[in-house]
């Protein structure tokens, strides 16, 4: 496609931005919407996945037919069958007629279904047997119907992890995944973040009949270094609020930090390419992801030497081969502070001084009974590396205690605790289950 069909595309669905991901994106939806295939639409939540599936449908021969958006996370289990496929009268409590189901509804058009990750098994194999034959069957019934619908899926979890976990069918993981779209989160759209911060602050200025905000240089570079956890969504948010609460309307980087949750901020280091994607400094592109684990894999490593380096030093080195091998490995102490000590082994040349410029005391070392302390230190050695893997490695001990604090913040409504940690309350209830936290 050239860049002027996808501009128009853009311009036809409200689309803002110029990332290169998000160019191929629509690329994508654009040359397999004439088709029938499935589409698996991958996304953080809020990135604007429902707007790639209407694309779909408005360039697709269906385009006449009816479209309705389901989110699979929002309906209870025990009626999703029921709204998916329809029921039949008496069929279950409560069903004092028959019902046509959305496949049935939807019969040459398309139907959307988000966050299919949270559907039961027991419905995967039905919309299975949907998208393999065009088969369904109602609830409480025993006729097969026919149907003519295209699917197209989206989720905002990894999918094959939920495939190794007994979570998903593998089967209709395959059979969804025929034409994969990634739509990219916001905080790797690069110079996107502010193109939609100005329309947004343009809409809210017009709805509410004032002056529209702007952002100095330094606001721009506060916003474009936020992690936006909840991608689009959140920017709106934050562009509504800060354009009906601020008198002054243009906001430089303290003002524009009060509307910002630090704690959501990106602490970690990277580089921004023209692209919008974070590098490393040959320019390669990677995922904060990797970024998270390059970070510990230093940390692990460090932590490492340090180990090696205390049990050399609890050996029984003499004063000034010790002294030579801290400073061989002073690097591992930059940034570490040290109070003013005068016991054994080891003090600083001066208050608040870096471990790096310790030196070793000759007479502190000649300790009358050194062996006799050897096995004591290799333990306490041993029992302080062992706790902090324990804390440093525990992904799912961090979890469960941010689990905790947000019920205990939310005063155990889940539903505001599953919006404070960014996932479903479907999938809170899993959690909570799975760490033994249901009476919590």
């Amino acid at each position: 496609m050239t860049p002027s069909e996808i501009q128009s595309i853009k311009q036809r669905f409200g689309i803002i931005g110029n990332a290169p991901t998000l160019n191929y994106a629509i690329q994508v939806a654009a040359q397999v919407a004439p088709t029938d295939m499935t589409v698996l639409i991958t996304g953080e939540s809020g990135s604007g996945k429902e707007s790639f599936s209407k694309i779909i449908h408005a360039l697709s021969p269906r385009k006449h037919g009816q479209f309705i958006a389901i989110n699979c996370g929002a309906i209870p289990e025990g009626t999703i069958d029921s709204e998916l496929f329809g029921h039949e009268k008496g069929s279950f409590t409560g069903a004092q007629e028959a019902r046509k189901g959305y496949f049935e509804v939807t019969n040459g058009g398309t139907i959307f279904l988000d966050e299919i990750g949270e559907m039961p098994l027991g419905t995967q194999a039905r919309l299975l047997r949907v998208l393999e034959n065009g088969e369904f069957i109602r609830v409480g019934s025993s006729k097969v119907q026919k149907t003519d619908v295209r699917v197209v899926a989206a989720t905002n979890v990894n999918l094959l992890d939920a495939v190794r976990e007994g979570r998903f069918r593998e089967d209709l993981y395959y059979r969804l995944n025929t034409v994969p779209i990634t739509v990219p989160p916001l905080r790797e759209r690069g110079d996107d973040i502010y193109l939609l911060f100005r329309k947004f602050a343009t809409d809210f200025a017009d709805r509410y009949r004032v002056k529209p905000i702007s952002l100095t240089t330094d606001a721009v570079q506060e916003l474009q270094r936020f992690r936006f956890p909840g991608n689009i969504r959140q920017l709106k948010n934050v562009a509504e609020q800060i354009s009906v609460l601020e008198t002054d309307r243009e906001i430089d980087s303290r003002g524009l930090r009060r509307y910002l949750p630090q704690e959501q901020t990106s602490q970690l280091p990277m580089l921004v390419s023209a692209a919008g994607g974070a590098t490393d400094g040959a320019g390669n592109a990677y995922s904060e992801r990797d970024l998270l684990y390059k970070v510990l894999f230093d940390m692990r490593r460090d932590m490492t030497d340090l180990k090696k380096l205390v049990l050399d030093l609890a050996g029984g080195q003499r004063p000034h081969e010790a002294q030579e091998l801290l400073r061989q490995n002073s690097h591992l102490f930059t940034s570490v502070q040290v109070s003013p000590y005068d016991g054994p082994t080891a003090r600083p040349l001066r208050p608040e001084v870096g471990a790096s410029d310790f030196i070793l005391n000759p007479r502190d070392l000649a300790v009358e009974d050194a062996t006799d302390y050897e096995d004591e230190d290799a333990q306490r050695v041993e029992d302080i590396s062992h706790e902090t893997e324990e804390e440093t490695l525990s992904l799912e001990a961090k979890e469960k205690e941010m689990i905790i604090k947000a019920l205990k913040k939310h005063n155990n409504k889940r539903k505001y605790a599953a919006h404070d940690l960014g996932i479903s309350e479907r999938t809170l209830y899993r959690k909570l289950k799975q760490y033994d936290l249901e009476q919590a």
